[in-house]
């Protein structure tokens, strides 16, 4: 098992932070009386909250992005795909529940990284729209309203965060096809 090195604990506790009491709320002070450390002894390590916000929430949205090419990229149907994506969204915040607030929370607070954050962020739901619209014009999803359809699985997929952390016993292959299930096909019987 790798050692978390002393900028990741500093990533990591402030994530932590970050989602308890929100990013504004939280100072460089609150970070080291957590680590235990001199608040002066995370410049060491770390420019500012900022440079912390921006690693959590850019690799967080990098990931996503990645993920979602290699979802393109694959010779399956959308409805595959859209399961696929599922999976990337569990997986991803299963790994990253804290981070997963602040990417959902805080990206607002970006300063020179926010233009990037929100072309990734627009590619990405382009690319989710894109294969629903490919899934209605190749008849395999329904022919109903693309933005709500789109704004309902990426309601659920990015609220996950809340919901996780709650659940001792997650398998997250189980919560993916059960998820996949539900957001795809609804709940008729």
């Amino acid at each position: 098992m790798k050692l978390e090195t002393r900028k990741e604990e500093i990533i990591n506790t402030a994530t932590k932070l970050f989602k308890e009491k929100g990013y504004s709320a939280v100072t460089m002070r609150d970070i080291a009386k957590a680590m235990g450390i001199k608040a002066a002894s995370l410049y060491n390590h770390i420019n500012s909250k900022q440079h912390i916000l921006t690693d959590i929430i850019i690799s967080l949205a990098e990931e996503f992005t990645n993920g979602m090419k290699t979802v393109l990229l694959t010779d399956v149907s959308n409805i595959e795909k859209l399961k696929l994506i599922v999976t990337l969204h569990v997986h991803i915040t299963a790994n990253n529940t804290y981070g997963m607030a602040s990417l959902n929370n805080d990206w607002m607070h970006l300063e020179e990284q926010l233009d990037y954050y929100l072309e990734l962020r627009d590619t990405y739901e382009n690319n989710f729209r894109g294969i629903l619209q490919e899934g209605i014009d190749n008849n395999e999803i329904i022919n109903s309203n693309l933005e709500i359809m789109l704004f309902s699985m990426l309601s659920t997929l990015r609220s996950l965060y809340l919901w996780i952390p709650k659940k001792e016993d997650l398998n997250t292959t189980e919560l993916s096809d059960n998820l996949s299930h539900i957001l795809i096909n609804g709940i008729n019987k």
